[in-house]
């Protein structure tokens, strides 16, 4: 029989039993759009991290306080147990590193901002005036915070744009006096609208002179210390700086954990493969149980057929040539469920970026590839005994259940 012969009469066998036809096809279509989705979710939930954190800064060395025994970076590494706070003397020592270009202490807690008869609570961050370029953070109106004495910050604050809207709406905010728990302070800028991210979200944030921040929650403890590196090729001598640094300023002891934006992506990177592959494998179970449903309704389908089989092999047709025929039906089948779960899982994915445009729903390719490759592997295999069974079907016997 010619191929296309073979082709023809495969496809008008499965489109013979419209319903039979059409459940096959939708058992794996669910399951390629299944992997479609979820490797999308996953993969995208690692996109979606990696960017946040690359839009924290580029070539960022990053020192907490209290001392991480895992010997790397993981997220809990934040909640540390602190053995000596880190203070704006130490900050400033690191300035003296050579290998780095910017340092950003950073001290935060919340308060009661007031303004025009309306009040509401928002995270005060103190810092200095490199932080706006270390965090590339774009303004909207005025400037940032005034290079000066650490110690001796002015009385003045940054205001994010979604501060700014609730408590000046339309008037303008720029010079006016506002107060943050008990200090008034003046406005000396906004920030540009930047949104929700992992980082602190500066729409509702106010920044004021580290000094001021101490000041206001009256101690002398940084959360964090932010720092950039001339470059990508100084950022493993700029940890290596910070680190000798530090264990001088605290009597030879490193109590303190120094972790640097690529440990950081690394980490992130590694958990989020190894989510995206689980929910894969997890999808692909899916695409198993349709591949016994075509099993099963090859088997039915060559129960229905006997006489159809008998008449063929009476007709001349090889046990090879009918095996090749129910394999083409089969295949075909995962083929059509196959590329409408791939269309599926596309529009799914579409539907997600939709609704949370910020989120880069996309499936990779090695998913959509491995999606498909498996459909169609699985319909081969699970389509070989009941063409067996048919190839090895009597003729005589077959046309005599008619």
């Amino acid at each position: 029989m010619r191929t296309s012969d073979l082709i023809r009469f495969a496809r008008d066998a499965a489109t013979g039993n419209p319903l039979r036809a059409g459940l096959l096809v939708l058992a794996m279509s669910i399951g390629v759009a299944s992997v479609v989705i979820l490797t999308a979710l996953g993969d995208g939930a690692r996109r979606y991290i990696m960017n946040e954190f690359s839009s924290l800064g580029s070539n960022l060395v990053i020192v907490l306080p209290g001392r991480s025994q895992t010997g790397g970076f993981s997220p809990g590494n934040a909640i540390t147990n602190t053995t000596r706070d880190l203070t704006i003397d130490d900050a400033q020592a690191l300035e003296r590193a050579s290998a780095v270009a910017r340092v950003a202490p950073l001290a935060v807690g919340t308060s009661e901002i007031s303004a025009e008869g309306k009040l509401r609570e928002v995270l005060v961050a103190g810092t200095t005036s490199q932080y706006v370029e270390l965090r590339k953070m774009a303004m909207a109106q005025g400037r940032f915070l005034a290079p000066g004495d650490w110690r001796r910050g002015n009385s003045e604050a940054v205001i994010g744009a979604k501060v700014r809207d609730e408590l000046f709406g339309a008037n303008p905010a720029l010079g006016q006096l506002v107060r943050i728990g008990d200090r008034r302070v003046r406005i000396v800028g906004v920030l540009a609208a930047a949104g929700q991210g992992l980082s602190m979200n500066t729409d509702e944030l106010v920044f004021v002179p580290v000094s001021l921040a101490q000041s206001m929650f009256n101690s002398n403890t940084l959360f964090r210390i932010m720092i950039e590196a001339h470059g990508r090729e100084t950022i493993d001598a700029a940890k290596a700086q910070i680190t000798e640094i530090i264990k001088l300023r605290h009597e030879g002891e490193l109590d303190v954990t120094v972790i640097t934006q690529d440990a950081v992506l690394a980490t992130f990177d590694r958990l989020l493969s190894a989510l995206t592959l689980g929910v894969a494998g997890i999808a692909a179970i899916s695409l198993a149980v349709a591949g016994i449903l075509v099993m099963n309704v090859m088997l039915v389908s060559v129960t229905q057929r006997t006489a159809e089989i008998g008449l063929l092999k009476a007709l001349g047709a090889t046990g090879s040539g009918i095996r090749a025929v129910f394999l083409t039906e089969a295949v075909l089948l995962s083929f059509t469920g196959a590329v409408v779960g791939y269309v599926l899982g596309l529009l799914g994915a579409a539907v997600i970026r939709q609704l949370y445009p910020t989120f880069p729903a996309y499936p990779p390719d090695w998913a959509v590839l491995a999606g498909l490759g498996t459909a169609l592997m699985t319909g081969i295999l699970f389509g070989v005994m009941p063409a067996r069974r048919a190839a090895q079907m009597d003729p005589v016997q077959a046309l005599s259940k008619r």
